[in-house]
């Protein structure tokens, strides 16, 4: 894992566009190089295999835990942030396999502002690099 390349803040509709860069283990986003990507979410399915399933309002993404993330309580409905390695799997969801996962249940306001900082670091960040490649 390169961690110089940043995890970018995305939606999982965003991801499905994401291509792979099999020489370089990661994906490309318009032009954008990533390995890692930032999600928010709410829990929708919860095994004990250490497998979660995540719907960000926009499509779904598998979370798979490691370590010390599988010993904790995962429950439906948890609004959860993640960060992890992005892997495109033919005929299946998509995966994030877990760095960083944090319960946000409790923040007020959590999902309205989640998509106003997707929108903020793609119009900041993004959108000049992308627009550069085109």
């Amino acid at each position: 894992m390169d961690y110089s390349l940043a995890a970018l803040k995305l939606l999982c509709s965003q991801l499905k566009q994401a291509g792979e860069v099999p020489s370089q283990n990661s994906y490309t986003l318009g032009g954008l190089l990533f390995q890692r990507a930032w999600l928010q979410g709410v829990l929708v399915s919860v095994s004990d295999t250490g497998s979660l399933l995540l719907d960000d309002g926009t499509g779904l993404i598998e979370l798979s835990l490691t370590g010390e993330f599988r010993h904790r309580s995962w429950q439906l409905g948890m609004y959860v942030m993640v960060v992890g390695g992005y892997v495109a799997r033919a005929g299946e969801l998509p995966m994030i396999k877990i760095h960083k996962i944090v319960d946000l249940s409790s923040s007020p306001d959590r999902e309205a502002m989640w998509y106003l900082e997707v929108i903020e670091a793609y119009k900041m960040f993004y959108q000049p690099l992308v627009e550069e490649f085109t």
